[in-house]
């Protein structure tokens, strides 16, 4: 088990003079005590305009600045709100990499779509828009964080030409991935996407295990495709925390906080009705507190294990990890015993008082968080073996970083227009989709020629080939610039057919084209030829090796890859018809 501390940043009315600064360096404080005694992670949200609740609308100033008073603690964004009207893309990655710089790589990247209307409302995002916001984002930060330079991007939302991103992080290929979470699908998502679950449902121990265990069936399944270049199977939950030797001392100190935590929180997200600059919610939650689920009266020092929620007699509270040393050693065993991998504490909240927090981080330091450490190095590393060969897997199933147009030219007069984002082979080729970004593409290999189409299949895994550029839609791309590049006078008079035999792994069958050499044009299509000139009999990977100058055909033949049946001659002078730049 692993321990984090979350931040919102609340301050309930009245503020006074000095407040908000306050409260900043009051966290602060507590971040470098939090790093002393051994704390693994500080999580900072990212809210806008949700007065009381969150004053913490730049956690990135706040990461970096806690990134130079601590040494070990990982630096949490939790999270960032990706939809592009609040975070360009471009801005994230840079954001998030100059911190994993700065702070010795001990970044955790975690993000969110957002979903208070205060916050949608004032960005412009469409609440039923911005979940594939979020999935977009993901996908072009991630991106401009491995692709050097980035590739561009021409999306729904976004729209970017290609363009080196600066800095790269420290964390290779980049900081492990989270994503916020309240709901079972939601978190089922996040390990259909091979990212961390950063869960805030206040769930039990035993309600925790059936979402754990769903969770982890799921990253190691054919569901898992991983969104980013690393797979980051984790699940932490939040619960509001404050320790003391005392129990009825802990209750007094931290409940009322854990209360308007939760209060606010469904107040912005369920309920509430908020005129800006003037709802006071401290008042509202004092009012409305016991009809809302947060009873004071339930919660009662009894020496007993503690319940996340509570309920007696129909009256709803919520206590979490608020009790004495001993009972929340026992709820961590209980998530430990569930497949928890990280417990995230809430103690700054509500009005609960910054010397309070500190004490109860102190006491959790010497009493409970030593019992969790023993023994935690081994059974991480036994987990990541375990899961190691499905994390391969879902890394396999993603798209792969794409290679920018090395012609694409920025002038001071301008650039190349429209941008050409996707891959040879990538999604929107082979979903077939998009008919217009299929022609950019072929353009794209007409006028970048070989040296592009050999940058994208250096390094790739012939797994990788096989789904890009033995897809359908791949091998016409290929073929159909074979059309292009046939020079008819260096074909000395040859008419015929050349049957291309590609044969793929996994029993997935073989792939067959043929080119059809007239006196004035080359003809490519898929099919078998009745009687064709010669044949050439490969593997889809040798045949995108040989294609993009990685591999000499020569080598391959004697190496037993690359077959040439009946007419040698003419294979021999492949080469020669369809221009220098194209080996077969």
């Amino acid at each position: 088990m692993r321990f984090g501390l979350f931040y919102e940043h609340q301050i309930p009315r009245p503020w006074e003079d000095g407040a908000e600064e306050k409260l900043l360096n009051d966290a602060l404080d507590q971040v470098e005590l939090a790093d002393g005694i051994g704390i693994d992670s500080v999580w900072e949200v990212e809210h806008h305009f949700l007065e009381e609740y969150s004053h913490s609308s730049a956690p990135e100033v706040f990461l970096a600045a806690a990134s130079q008073r601590t040494k070990n603690i990982r630096l949490g964004h939790g999270i960032v709100q990706l939809p592009p009207n609040f975070n360009h893309p471009a801005r994230v990655a840079e954001r998030v990499s100059t911190l994993d710089l700065i702070s010795g790589g001990r970044v955790e990247f975690g993000t969110g779509e957002g979903s208070a209307q205060a916050e949608l409302g004032a960005f412009g995002v469409p609440r039923e828009d911005k979940h594939a916001q979020w999935e977009e984002s993901l996908d072009i930060v991630t991106r401009m964080m491995v692709e050097q330079p980035f590739a561009g991007h021409q999306g729904r939302y976004t729209s970017m030409p290609p363009r080196n991103v600066v800095p790269k992080p420290k964390q290779k290929p980049h900081p492990p991935l989270w994503v916020a979470c309240s709901r079972r699908n939601t978190i089922l998502d996040a390990a259909r996407k091979g990212i961390g679950a950063l869960t805030f449902s206040f769930v039990e121990p035993e309600a925790a295990k059936e979402w754990v265990d769903e969770y982890y069936a799921v990253i190691e399944s054919d569901e898992c495709v991983a969104a980013g270049f690393a797979v980051n199977p984790n699940f932490a939950v939040v619960l509001p925390m404050m320790c003391h030797k005392d129990e009825q001392t802990a209750i007094d100190r931290g409940i009322d906080g854990a209360h308007f935590f939760g209060y606010s929180l469904t107040y912005y997200y369920v309920f509430g009705k908020h005129v800006p600059g003037e709802t006071n919610i401290w008042e509202k939650f004092q009012a409305e507190r016991t009809q809302a689920g947060f009873a004071r009266e339930v919660v009662n020092a009894d020496d007993g294990p503690l319940g996340v929620k509570l309920l007696q007699e129909g009256i709803g509270s919520l206590r979490g990890a608020i009790g004495t040393p001993a009972q929340i050693e026992e709820l961590v065993r209980r998530y430990e015993d569930a497949g928890v991998d990280q417990i995230i504490f809430v103690s700054q909240c509500g009005k609960n008082r910054h010397e309070h927090i500190c004490e109860s981080l102190e006491l959790f330091g010497r009493k409970v968080l030593p019992k969790f450490t023993e023994g935690r190095e081994q059974r991480e590393a036994e987990k990541r073996e375990r899961l190691a060969a499905a994390c391969e897997r879902a890394l396999a199933r993603r798209e792969p970083a794409r290679v920018a147009d090395p012609g694409y030219l920025i002038t001071p007069e301008g650039e190349p227009r429209p941008v050409v984002t996707e891959p040879i082979g990538g999604r929107a080729i082979a979903n077939g989709s998009s008919p217009r970004i299929m022609e950019l593409v072929r353009k794209r290999l007409k006028h970048a020629g070989q040296s592009a189409f050999a940058a994208y299949v250096r390094g790739r895994s012939d797994r990788q080939l096989e789904r890009t550029i033995g897809s359908k839609a791949g091998l016409r791309t290929i073929f159909k610039g074979m059309e292009r590049a046939f020079e008819p006078e260096r074909a000395n008079g040859f008419v015929g057919d050349i049957q291309y035999v590609l044969t793929a792994g996994s029993g997935n069958g073989d792939r067959r084209w043929i080119v059809s050499i007239a006196a004035d044009r080359a003809t490519a299509r898929a099919g078998s030829a009745l009687d064709p000139t010669v044949t050439l009999k490969m593997s889809v990977p040798t045949f995108a090796r040989i294609v993009a100058g990685e591999a000499n055909p020569a080598k391959e033949m004697i190496e037993g890859n690359f077959e040439v049946t009946s007419s040698f001659d003419v294979a021999v002078r492949l080469g020669e018809m369809f221009g220098e730049e194209s080996a077969f």
